[in-house]
């Protein structure tokens, strides 16, 4: 009996798990495969589970490192050259932390979160090819997985918020649930028509039919993934889960420790694996202008730096949001937008696919290109000019108070007049 590794099998297409099984299978003998199987995959989670948390340590300090730079200051810069050591000590910290768990907590709810948040992020990256046949698993469903796993976090930050038994901590999970099932529609949306260009769900398949990267074909869907994820993930200027002059801290206001620090992980290990995403679905994943086979791997974690440093970018430009701001962004900019985009992809791929194969030619992806341009400027400047009335901040007006005071003749007149001019120059 052997315990070779068939093409039959679902993992054989995985270069690394095959690899991998077969130095494995050289230690062991062929009468327990099953053993094999086990020890290789427990390889590539633990390389997969590390890599992440290591990924989230270098994004830390690149990201503290790059808002100073935006905020023309230098960030950390003791520990280590150039701060490089900044997250080790973090981490040393949080760790030495004490461990406390509030006496009216849900001990087992409130315990289980960390993991709950931490798990949706490694199973997301099951599916992302990091190069060609570089994988961990090649679903034919590979973006309805992404979608069905992501949407777990919203989970845990509810059971963060009700377990802790603190009222902040509830209103801050409260706001999240609310956010984050408003939002998750028009990135749903948005991906949709990423599948019906590509015309399939699996991730390998995507990439391949990428001969025009998609952020081109559709930068609706770009635009309105980017945001929506950015709400999904806490992100400046979706953060009201977090409002520091509000909650505190939010739904994690009363978690220490090492149950922070998986927190945390979770947070800035998930902008990693949203950028993975992206990279994959939009830019081509690890297709290059050369050297695709040999250089795969580097091209795609540049494209993941690319959407990584646009992640901070954002935060570093705009201002945190009202939660009223939040919901007609979401429901009545983005949706629309995704319904827009969702319809013109269909009709486009209903009249340029042909009956020789799911893949658009490339002059067809250009004429969705000449077509999806203008669309998108359009549909913004729209639905952005019908919204602007209702994200603007209220204009707040002054209220002359005279109780106890005598006033000169006319001053009351000249100050109504200064107020009315200052109400017309604010409008």
């Amino acid at each position: 009996m052997s315990c070779a590794l068939g093409p039959d099998s679902l993992l054989y297409s995985s270069v690394l798990f095959r690899h991998i099984y077969n130095g494995v299978g050289k230690v062991f003998p062929d009468q327990i495969c099953w053993l094999d199987y086990f020890i290789s995959g427990f390889i590539i989670m633990f390389i997969l589970v590390n890599a992440v948390l290591l990924g989230a340590a270098i994004f830390v300090w690149a990201e503290r490192r790059i808002l100073g730079r935006f905020h023309n200051r230098l960030g950390p810069n003791r520990w280590g050259p150039f701060g490089l050591l900044q997250p080790i000590a973090d981490l040393v910290k949080l760790l030495t932390k004490e461990d406390l768990i509030p006496r009216e907590a849900d001990k087992l709810a409130f315990t289980l979160v960390p993991i709950v948040m931490v798990m949706p992020l490694i199973l997301m990256l099951a599916v992302v090819p990091f190069a060609r046949n570089t994988f961990l698993a090649d679903l034919n469903i590979g973006v309805l997985y992404i979608i069905a796993v992501t949407s777990v976090s919203t989970l845990g930050v509810f059971m963060a918020g009700w377990s802790s038994g603190n009222r902040y901590a509830l209103f801050g999970a409260m706001r999240g649930v609310a956010m984050l099932i408003s939002y998750e529609v028009p990135t749903v949306l948005a991906l949709v028509g990423v599948v019906l260009a590509a015309g399939s769900m699996k991730m390998t398949d995507v990439v391949n039919a990428q001969t025009v990267p998609f952020i081109l074909v559709q930068p609706l869907a770009i635009f309105i993934f980017l945001l929506g994820i950015s709400a999904e993930l806490n992100r400046t200027p979706f953060d009201l889960v977090e409002a520091e002059s509000e909650l505190i801290a939010g739904y994690h206001i009363e978690y220490s420790g090492t149950k922070f620090a998986l927190i945390q992980a979770a947070e800035f290990g998930g902008v990693l694996a949203a950028s993975a995403v992206m990279a994959t679905l939009f830019l081509g994943g690890w297709s290059g202008p050369f050297l695709s086979g040999q250089l795969g791997a580097l091209w795609f974690l540049l494209k993941v730096a690319f959407f990584a440093f646009l992640f901070i970018w954002i935060r570093a430009t705009f201002p945190r949001l009202r939660v009223d701001q939040i919901m007609v962004f979401a429901w009545k900019f983005l949706f629309p937008l995704s319904l827009i985009n969702l319809f013109a992809v269909a009709i486009e791929v209903y009249f340029l696919r042909n009956d020789t194969g799911p893949i658009l030619s490339r002059g067809d992806l250009g004429v969705m290109i000449g077509v999806n341009l203008p669309l998108t400027v359009a549909a913004i400047s729209l639905f952005g000019n019908a919204i602007k009335e209702k994200v603007r901040p209220p204009v707040r007006t002054a209220e002359v108070v005279t109780s106890g005071a005598r006033l000169a003749p006319g001053a009351l007149g000249s100050q109504r007049h200064v107020l009315e001019r200052s109400e017309k120059e604010a409008g």
